[in-house]
């Protein structure tokens, strides 16, 4: 019990709020990143997001122990453990709940949010106590859980997001999902050492086919996106480009974040096969490849979205 502060701090999964990050996609994608009304918007869903997810987190490790102590890696979990004694982590998870009422509470997001926040978790719920038991669905429920952060995001500035921007979080999302179930695969040696139920019920050759086909579905749905959504570019060099001719016209430049894409997903999909994609969030903050490539779709998008080149 000498470290218990940090066991109350690690169930948290404080590393995992990186993925809540996807609220801030509809104000990123809609030009309004530095509209300080929407930005304060988008900040407090964020914080109410990051204190209901933790609290599902926690429900999930108290509901799962007796299978994540069988498991190589998640036997180091607080309560498999047993460094955490299960009380205080119910009252850790219903601090977390009450904490994102009170964020809710005083803050002026609307009704839409918080029917979509009660949403996420009572599905998290249901998601720990038989879901994930049940194969296909449960990639449908983790995929799921992201594309609910970027429309919480959406709902808390009341943005428009396109169907192909739809598409391409769906197919996203399914591609990560399909990932971390490939990867836990890779940690089942046989039949015996299985912690997750619906693992027994997926072949590795089915799921690589579910990560080849989400991983193709996202970058062809974001490059729909772009060629549909680009903004139109107003600089004089481009307008005298589409003058000079029609092949020279530039009114798609965020198709030049296609190839980044594209490489992004070439790599991810490496570290699924070299089996290192079990948590997606923690290869986004260590794998400098990975962080390479987002930092410079981010750049790519902001300059076009943000520079002055274009008309958002």
């Amino acid at each position: 019990m000498d470290n218990l502060p940090l066991q109350i701090i690690k169930i948290a999964r404080p590393i995992h709020w990186v993925k809540n990050l996807a609220l801030f996609a509809a104000l990123f994608l809609t030009g309004q990143f530095f509209d300080k009304n929407q930005f304060i918007q988008v900040a407090w869903g964020f914080v109410i997001f990051c204190l209901a997810t933790s609290a599902t987190y926690i429900f999930n490790d108290i509901v799962d122990a007796p299978n994540d102590r069988l498991h190589p890696i998640k036997k180091f979990r607080p309560i498999a453990s047993g460094s955490l004694p299960v009380t205080i982590a119910i009252i850790e998870a219903v601090g977390f709940l009450a904490g994102a009422v009170v964020v809710y509470m005083a803050s002026p997001l609307n009704s839409l949010f918080l029917m979509l926040i009660v949403s996420y978790i009572i599905l998290q719920i249901f998601y720990s106590l038989r879901l994930k038991n049940i194969a296909i669905l449960d990639i449908l429920i983790i995929a799921t859980g992201f594309i609910m952060r970027v429309y919480a995001g959406a709902f808390a500035i009341d943005a428009h997001l396109s169907v192909w921007f739809l598409l391409c979080v769906i197919s996203v999302a399914l591609f990560l999902a399909s990932g971390k179930r490939r990867a836990e695969l890779n940690l089942v040696h046989d039949a015996e050492s299985v912690t997750r139920k619906s693992l027994k019920n997926y072949k590795k050759d089915l799921v690589n086919s579910y990560v080849t086909m989400f991983g193709n579905a996202s970058w062809m749905s974001w490059a729909l996106f772009t060629f549909f959504e680009s903004p139109r570019a107003k600089l004089p060099v481009w307008l005298a480009l589409a003058e000079l001719s029609k092949t020279t016209t530039v009114d798609k430049l965020l198709m030049l974040t296609i190839p980044i894409t594209i490489f992004g997903i070439m790599r991810y999909e490496a570290l699924i096969f070299e089996e290192r994609s079990e948590a997606p969030e923690k290869l986004l903050l260590t794998d400098k490849a990975l962080i390479i490539t987002v930092g410079l779709w981010v750049a790519v998008v902001y300059w076009v979205l943000y520079s002055g080149v274009s008309t958002v």
